[in-house]
């Protein structure tokens, strides 16, 4: 299936990454731990070229933990500071200030030499849906930002400060922290249709730019390839075939006039309880080592 997505509101927001780049100290990276490679932006690269990076795995519950560990050893070999965690559940997320402290030791340093009390400001990048938000939430200990499980719901710049002050147990260092929360930003072009396609798969594509039908039937035809077991504890069903939405209908009383299966329904269930880790923990890629 094709799947083309560039609305005009990324050409704004890479204009002001390549802005705002000069006003932070540092970069951190969110993907999805289900599907990191395809979940990484290409342009971020060329945008923040130049600045420290930590990379965080995010939704890490959602993924196997052999494939988490995977993936952060395949980044940390290429010189990444890497962070397995889960925003939502807060799993790991205690480990962002040491990680991003370790990642700008040098800095923190030199500034301590000159009594320079500024607070490190870190840019928070990713494609959307993967989790920008939640993290700058779960640092601040309140909602600062607006989440939602669908992707483009933040569309402004806004600078959050998450720890500040030498008690602050998130710090543990006596450096504040602040954050620029940006609006997810996609490629204009996917010349990779699988990688397309995880990105569908967890919600960073908006379904109303694709038939949302089509998408279910191929996660079904992926998970039922990959995961049987998990489809067959939660639907009932262990074998993949055309009639899959409308079994799945069935099975769930999801019924339209003339008792015919509502698999427009079915679809958008199917597609919200994996984005939402309900079928279990599910790799969609695994490291490349070419």
């Amino acid at each position: 299936m094709n799947i083309q997505w560039y609305p005009g509101h990324m050409t704004k927001t890479r204009r002001e990454i390549e802005s705002d780049i000069k006003l932070v100290d540092a970069v951190a990276e969110i993907t999805d731990a289900r599907c990191p490679e395809a979940s990484r932006n290409p342009l971020l690269a060329e945008l923040t070229a130049g600045k420290p990076r930590v990379l965080l795995l995010n939704k890490c519950d959602y993924a196997p933990g052999a494939a988490v560990k995977q993936w952060k050893a395949f980044y940390e070999k290429q010189g990444y500071h890497v962070l397995a965690c889960d925003c939502k559940t807060g799993r790991g997320v205690d480990g962002f200030t040491p990680l991003l402290l370790n990642a700008l030791s040098g800095l923190v340093q030199r500034r301590k030499d000159k009594n320079d009390a500024r607070a490190l400001s870190v840019m928070v990048a990713g494609i959307p849906n993967v989790g920008k938000s939640s993290l700058i939430n779960r640092l601040a200990g309140a909602r600062k930002t607006v989440v939602a499980d669908r992707p483009g719901v933040t569309r402004g710049r806004q600078w959050i400060t998450v720890t500040a002050g030498r008690n602050n147990k998130a710090g543990g260092s006596g450096t504040g922290i602040v954050m620029l929360d940006t609006p997810g930003i996609l490629w204009h072009k996917f010349d990779d249709e699988q990688a397309a396609l995880r990105l569908a798969f967890v919600g960073s594509i908006k379904d109303d730019v694709m038939d949302t039908e089509s998408l279910a039937l191929e996660l079904a035809k992926y998970l039922l390839t990959n995961y049987p077991e998990l489809v067959a504890d939660r639907y009932g069903i262990s074998e993949y075939d055309d009639d899959f939405l409308a079994r799945l209908a069935k099975s769930r009383g999801f019924l339209i006039s003339g008792g015919e299966p509502d698999t427009a329904r079915a679809a958008a269930i199917f597609l919200d309880e994996f984005r939402s880790g309900k079928l279990g923990a599910v790799c969609l890629e695994l490291p490349s080592y070419d």
